[in-house]
């Protein structure tokens, strides 16, 4: 077998691994979770999903309003009222710190986090914010990206596994979507940044004008000091990105010198 055949097949396999266990593996998983404790239907949620969810929130940020015993337990999360987010590994974080939300009782500024099948972190604060100045609730965004999401990613899954297995040409542009992921992801969040940003509603307490929210980096919006910047998430679909690159690259290079 070819040498750039084995590279691109160890690259293409060690990028599998970490897409399937930092996002897909949880997602499906918790799929379906959230809306069974919405609707109060905790016993039909399965154990499986319940011991995925702890072990994969593991030194995460919890809100300060819940109970030290619920941290990393989704029965007490449940029982407890205790705001619960997704259980995939999240992306991109965004905070929000302002003279009424003092260090002290908030050392994170008001926290959330952005995952490719929902949030976690303060979402019902933010939104609580959000309404303050005018701005639509963060579920409006993003809405049929949550939605497919699972199925995208089991999709590609399966195309970067036809790209290990086969050596055809065709399957080898598959690896050209995972290298994507990132910029992808940035482009997603920029537009929905904007589109927040610029369809605001009377209802605001406080009026401020149209405005392009900070994609990277801190920023201010009224009396609130924004930080929006990646977290382990997205690194993880940067080195997915690059691996894939590499896989790519070296089947173009062992395909080109086998048809010579």
């Amino acid at each position: 077998m070819h040498k750039s055949i084995i590279k691109a097949r160890v690259f293409a396999s060690l990028a599998l691994i970490i897409l399937t266990l930092s996002f897909t593996f949880p997602m499906i998983a918790f799929h379906g979770t959230l809306n069974k404790i919405d609707a109060g239907k905790k016993d039909e949620i399965s154990s499986f999903s319940k011991t995925v969810w702890n072990l994969y929130n593991q030194g995460r940020y919890k809100s300060i309003s819940t109970p030290k015993e619920a941290h990393n337990n989704l029965d007490e999360m449940i029982t407890s009222a205790s705001e619960i987010g997704v259980a995939s590994l999240p992306i991109w974080a965004v905070s929000l710190e302002a003279p009424n939300y003092p260090k002290e009782a908030f050392p994170q500024g008001i926290p959330v986090y952005f995952h490719f099948d929902g949030y976690s972190g303060e979402v019902h604060e933010m939104n609580t914010i959000n309404h303050y100045v005018g701005m639509d609730p963060m579920w409006i965004g993003g809405t049929i990206e949550r939605e497919i999401g699972i199925y995208a990613l089991l999709a590609l899954s399966l195309g970067m596994i036809f790209f290990i297995a086969y050596n055809k040409k065709v399957f080898n542009y598959i690896l050209l979507v995972p290298a994507s992921l990132p910029l992808l992801f940035i482009a997603d969040y920029s537009y929905w940044l904007y589109w927040f940003g610029h369809n605001l509603h009377d209802w605001g307490a406080f009026k401020i004008k149209p405005f392009m929210p900070t994609v990277f980096g801190d920023g201010k919006i009224a009396q609130f000091t924004t930080h929006s910047y990646p977290t382990i998430g997205f690194y993880l679909i940067v080195a997915i990105g690059l691996l894939s690159l590499l896989a790519f690259f070296a089947k173009q290079k062992a395909l080109k010198e086998m048809n010579q």
